[in-house]
């Protein structure tokens, strides 16, 4: 009905009642000619999250500690016109085993090898041989439009996988990720850094992840996730990892590497 003047209600003349009543068949009759609407059946109501003993005294402190801000300036390793192209990877892991003698030097050391090892790092510098420093790779993952160094080391004689990020900062190599464990893949998306490692359950793989966070200026673990595997995994015990601290000064000619967008 179409409302009159005073509100109350008009009739409507037989011509107008006979189109109107011929639109709306029309109407209906297209829907039902691109397939019209379905009864999807009944949608699951909506449940909250339970909360479990709402009494429990919250935590005050962190459990573990695994790492999650790295800012750590690298003294000692140039970066010739703040390229980190140009910055030596092995350098920088000299530097660090310097700054961490238990961990490296002596026999009793637990990777007593890798600094061993660091004398094969010859004039082809990473990836070169028996030297235990794998190539670096570059990308931008702080979105400044610069690239970072993703670099890796292996700990030996322990079949672990030492994963390092570095920024620059008004010229300084800059540490900004630490990372060790039993590495089966890295990979680089976007922002963030993908660390695959096997777990101790056959068919699953653990599968972390770290992001950069501007405010932290660091690379945070955003994920930590076990995940079936397509290929039914490795039933390998997964070992703890412990972050480095600080590495202490060293010094040494810088070589090229490539600009991949994974790492090894």
């Amino acid at each position: 009905m179409l409302p009159s003047r005073r509100g109350q209600p008009a009739r409507v003349p037989a011509a107008l009642a006979l189109l109107l009543a011929a639109a709306a068949t029309g109407a209906l009759a297209a829907c039902g000619d691109t397939g019209g609407l379905e009864d999807a059946g009944a949608t699951p109501a909506a449940r909250h999250p339970a909360r479990l003993w709402p009494g429990l005294p919250p935590a005050s402190s962190p459990a573990y500690d695994i790492g999650e801000v790295e800012h750590a300036p690298v003294k000692g390793v140039a970066v010739p016109g703040g390229d980190i192209r140009r910055a030596d990877p092995v350098a920088a892991v000299r530097a660090e085993i310097a700054a961490h003698p238990d961990d490296y030097a002596g026999a009793k050391a637990p990777y007593h090898e890798t600094s061993v090892r660091m004398a094969d790092c010859g004039a082809d510098g990473a990836g070169d041989g028996g030297c235990p420093v794998l190539r670096p790779y570059y990308r931008d993952l702080t979105g400044d439009g610069r690239p970072e160094m993703t670099l890796g080391f292996r700990l030996l004689p322990d079949r672990l996988t030492a994963v390092r990020v570095y920024t620059v900062e008004k010229d300084r190599l800059v540490r900004i990720m630490s990372y060790e464990d039993a590495v089966s893949a890295v990979e680089l998306a976007g922002r963030t850094v993908i660390v695959r490692s096997p777990s101790e359950v056959a068919g699953y793989e653990y599968r972390l992840q770290w992001t950069w966070d501007a405010d932290q200026r660091a690379m945070l673990l955003t994920s930590d996730e076990m995940l079936r595997t397509d290929d039914g995994g490795q039933h390998t015990k997964r070992p703890s990892a412990s972050p480095s601290a600080s590495p202490a000064p060293s010094t040494s000619p810088a070589p090229s590497a490539s600009s991949s967008a994974s790492a090894r």
